[in-house]
Protein backbone atom coordinates (compact mmCIF):
# COMPACT_ATOMS: atom_id res chain seq x y z
CA UNK A 1 0.00 0.00 0.00
CA UNK A 2 1.34 3.43 -0.94
CA UNK A 3 1.28 5.75 2.06
CA UNK A 4 1.42 9.42 0.96
CA UNK A 5 2.57 10.48 4.43
CA UNK A 6 5.72 8.38 4.05
CA UNK A 7 6.87 10.86 1.40
CA UNK A 8 6.34 13.93 3.59
CA UNK A 9 9.94 14.83 4.43
CA UNK A 10 10.95 18.25 5.77
CA UNK A 11 14.44 19.74 6.07
CA UNK A 12 14.60 21.88 9.24
CA UNK A 13 17.42 24.45 9.46
CA UNK A 14 17.80 26.17 12.83
CA UNK A 15 20.91 27.01 14.82
CA UNK A 16 19.15 26.86 18.20
CA UNK A 17 19.00 23.17 19.27
CA UNK A 18 15.88 23.61 21.43
CA UNK A 19 13.88 25.19 18.59
CA UNK A 20 15.26 22.74 16.00
CA UNK A 21 14.34 19.73 18.14
CA UNK A 22 10.91 21.16 18.94
CA UNK A 23 10.05 21.77 15.28
CA UNK A 24 11.15 18.23 14.41
CA UNK A 25 9.12 16.78 17.30
CA UNK A 26 5.95 18.69 16.39
CA UNK A 27 6.23 17.71 12.72
CA UNK A 28 6.97 14.10 13.67
CA UNK A 29 3.75 13.97 15.67
CA UNK A 30 1.93 15.18 12.54
CA UNK A 31 3.33 12.33 10.45
CA UNK A 32 6.26 14.11 8.81
CA UNK A 33 9.76 12.75 8.55
CA UNK A 34 12.33 15.42 9.36
CA UNK A 35 16.01 15.95 8.88
CA UNK A 36 17.67 18.67 10.94
CA UNK A 37 20.62 20.93 10.10
CA UNK A 38 22.19 23.49 12.40
CA UNK A 39 23.47 25.78 9.64
CA UNK A 40 22.59 26.95 6.15
CA UNK A 41 25.91 25.52 4.93
CA UNK A 42 25.01 22.07 6.26
CA UNK A 43 21.54 22.33 4.70
CA UNK A 44 22.95 23.31 1.32
CA UNK A 45 25.29 20.29 1.39
CA UNK A 46 22.33 18.06 2.26
CA UNK A 47 20.22 19.50 -0.57
CA UNK A 48 23.04 19.18 -3.09
CA UNK A 49 23.25 15.47 -2.25
CA UNK A 50 19.55 14.65 -1.72
CA UNK A 51 17.21 17.49 -2.79
CA UNK A 52 14.75 15.00 -4.29
CA UNK A 53 14.04 13.60 -0.80
CA UNK A 54 12.55 16.82 0.55
CA UNK A 55 9.06 18.17 0.12
CA UNK A 56 9.67 21.32 2.19
CA UNK A 57 12.43 23.46 3.71
CA UNK A 58 11.93 25.30 7.01
CA UNK A 59 14.72 27.71 7.87
CA UNK A 60 15.50 30.35 10.44
CA UNK A 61 16.90 33.60 9.06
CA UNK A 62 19.78 34.31 11.43
CA UNK A 63 22.45 31.63 11.75
CA UNK A 64 25.70 32.87 13.26
CA UNK A 65 28.77 30.89 12.23
CA UNK A 66 27.41 29.96 8.82
CA UNK A 67 28.75 31.45 5.57
CA UNK A 68 25.16 32.33 4.65
CA UNK A 69 21.95 33.04 6.50
CA UNK A 70 18.54 31.52 5.97
CA UNK A 71 17.53 34.24 3.50
CA UNK A 72 20.52 33.46 1.30
CA UNK A 73 19.79 29.73 1.61
CA UNK A 74 16.22 30.41 0.53
CA UNK A 75 17.41 32.37 -2.49
CA UNK A 76 19.65 29.44 -3.51
CA UNK A 77 16.84 26.91 -3.05
CA UNK A 78 14.39 28.98 -5.11
CA UNK A 79 16.89 29.01 -7.99
CA UNK A 80 18.33 25.48 -7.78
CA UNK A 81 15.30 23.56 -6.49
CA UNK A 82 12.19 25.62 -7.28
CA UNK A 83 9.99 22.57 -6.59
CA UNK A 84 10.83 22.76 -2.86
CA UNK A 85 8.64 25.29 -1.04
CA UNK A 86 10.17 27.24 1.85
CA UNK A 87 9.02 28.47 5.25
CA UNK A 88 11.21 31.21 6.72
CA UNK A 89 11.04 31.68 10.50
CA UNK A 90 12.28 34.85 12.14
CA UNK A 91 11.83 36.86 15.28
CA UNK A 92 13.34 39.89 13.56
CA UNK A 93 10.94 40.44 10.67
CA UNK A 94 11.48 39.51 7.06
CA UNK A 95 14.96 40.48 5.87
CA UNK A 96 15.16 42.78 2.86
CA UNK A 97 17.57 40.38 1.14
CA UNK A 98 15.03 37.56 0.96
CA UNK A 99 13.09 37.35 -2.26
CA UNK A 100 9.45 36.66 -1.58
CA UNK A 101 7.97 34.15 -3.99
CA UNK A 102 4.70 32.27 -4.06
CA UNK A 103 6.29 29.22 -2.47
CA UNK A 104 7.83 31.16 0.44
CA UNK A 105 5.84 31.39 3.64
CA UNK A 106 6.94 33.74 6.44
CA UNK A 107 6.38 32.47 9.99
CA UNK A 108 7.13 35.14 12.62
CA UNK A 109 8.58 34.03 15.94
CA UNK A 110 7.18 33.32 18.41
CA UNK A 111 4.76 31.08 16.52
CA UNK A 112 2.29 28.59 17.89
CA UNK A 113 2.27 24.89 17.08
CA UNK A 114 -0.96 25.47 15.16
CA UNK A 115 0.64 28.18 13.01
CA UNK A 116 3.62 25.94 12.25
CA UNK A 117 1.43 22.95 11.36
CA UNK A 118 -0.93 25.07 9.24
CA UNK A 119 1.98 26.55 7.27
CA UNK A 120 3.56 23.15 6.71
CA UNK A 121 0.27 21.52 5.72
CA UNK A 122 -0.55 24.38 3.34
CA UNK A 123 2.75 24.11 1.47
CA UNK A 124 2.99 20.31 1.43
CA UNK A 125 -0.63 19.85 0.32
CA UNK A 126 -0.22 22.14 -2.71
CA UNK A 127 -0.27 20.45 -6.08
CA UNK A 128 3.00 20.80 -7.95
CA UNK A 129 2.98 23.22 -10.87
CA UNK A 130 2.19 21.62 -14.20
CA UNK A 131 3.93 22.72 -17.36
Amino acid sequence: MNNPQAQRRVLVVEDEPIIRDFVCEVLGLEGFETEACESADQALDCLEDHAERFQLLITDVRMPGSSMDGAELTDRVLVQWPMIPVIIMSGHGMPETARIADQVEFLPKPWTMGQLINSVEKLTAAEPARH
